[in-house]
């Protein structure tokens, strides 16, 4: 990972400009070698990110025994709140951030903590955008340059036990507001960070919008739980016969399936008004004022690298990495982009406010209760 082989140098000078390869190699290079030895003068990289992320971070340490991670785990929003506690009392100890978009686009970016991950990038094979889904980087934030997501995994956020629900009945999301529906379906709380890719995708989309939420929380008498484990209970035993909103292996469903208990989820191309992607946990930001800047940047390179994003997906088991030059045997078939499907991007810069969603959502209650 430290040194491209000659093979690797040759089609990269053939791929340059004539004229311009050497100069352009010799860049990164330098370029690459400085943050290598800056990285091990500074000796560590302090990660505030979920606790998977530990298990991907000693495949880093392989490669650079000597820049040692200090993990700090936690959700996105445990991360950023320490980081904003650690500021007010004159500490800067985080490097980098890997989370939610949500929480990277509007507490990281939006408080201007964060400087830019673009800049950051020195491999070719990072640079080169051809090796990224859609052919480019996508970014959370209004600059396309801060918080780099990384991940694009098909989000079944809606669930329904086999024994009491015919999937062929569903064809549209407006299905859910059958009125033979009203009080057999449960939700995730939608004013929590977990159940808000499903609100943004409806809450914009054409055809269903405000008005759509409006009935489906004022009319169908929906109850909410915050516990992901009781959410698969209650789908499991038939007490409910939906759920919404809600990653079904957030609640444990592809487990619950294979033990043969009678739970599944909508496919993509179920609803004619298309599927989810998210970046789930997928996306990075480069906290500002780093004690250990270097380092960051080696392990931006690395995460971002061939190699650091196959065993991203083999270790989480169920992101669909954005990398496109890596093979998705180890993807499941229920979190894998296909062909023919239409797909909605759920982490768009101008859908990430909530709070319309959010006040739509507790004017419906007072409205239908």
């Amino acid at each position: 990972m430290r040194f491209l082989s000659s093979a690797l140098l040759v089609l990269f000078f053939a791929a340059a400009p004539a004229g311009h390869a050497g100069e352009t190699a010799a860049t990164w290079q330098t370029e690459w070698e400085r943050a290598l030895q800056g990285a091990r003068k500074e000796g560590q990289v302090v990660l505030y990110a979920s606790a998977a992320f530990e298990a991907l971070f000693r495949e880093f340490q392989k490669d650079y025994p000597e820049i040692k991670v200090v993990f700090i785990p936690g959700s996105a929003r445990d991360g950023t709140q320490r980081i904003i506690a650690e500021r007010r009392a004159g500490k800067y100890l985080a490097d980098l951030y890997i989370g939610g978009a949500t929480t990277g686009y509007t507490v990281l970016y939006k408080g201007k903590l964060v400087d830019p991950v673009k800049d950051a990038l020195i491999l070719p094979e990072v640079t080169d955008t051809s090796k990224w889904w859609q052919g480019n980087h996508h970014y959370l934030d209004d600059e396309e340059k801060y918080v780099f997501a990384f991940n694009a995994e098909l989000q079944p956020y809606f669930s329904y036990n086999t024994k009491l629900v015919n999937p062929k009945e569903f064809k549209s999301f407006r299905d859910f507001l059958n009125s033979k529906w009203k009080g057999r379906q449960v939700m995730f709380d939608p004013r929590l960070a977990g159940a808000a890719a499903p609100l943004r995708f409806i809450y914009h989309h054409s055809e269903l919008g405000p008005s759509f939420l409006r009935r489906l929380f004022s009319e169908m008498d929906i109850p909410y739980s915050r516990d992901y484990r009781q959410l698969g209970d209650w789908l499991s035993v038939g007490k409910y016969s939906i759920v919404l909103f809600t990653d079904a292996q957030r609640i444990d469903l592809d487990i619950a399936k294979r033990q043969g208990l009678p739970v599944d989820w909508f496919g993509p191309a179920t609803f004619k008004e298309g599927a989810i992607l998210g970046s789930a946990s997928g996306n990075l930001g480069l906290i500002n004022r780093a004690p250990h800047p270097q380092a960051a940047r080696v392990a931006i390179n690395w995460l971002l690298s061939r190699k650091g994003q196959i065993h991203y997906q083999r270790i989480f088991q169920k992101p669909d990495s954005r990398r496109i030059d890596i093979p998705k045997d180890d993807v499941p078939a229920f979190s894998k982009r296909t062909e023919g499907v239409a797909y909605a991007l759920t982490e768009k810069r101008e859908w990430m406010d909530m709070k319309p969603i959010y006040d739509l959502i507790q004017e419906s209650w007072k409205g239908g209760r």
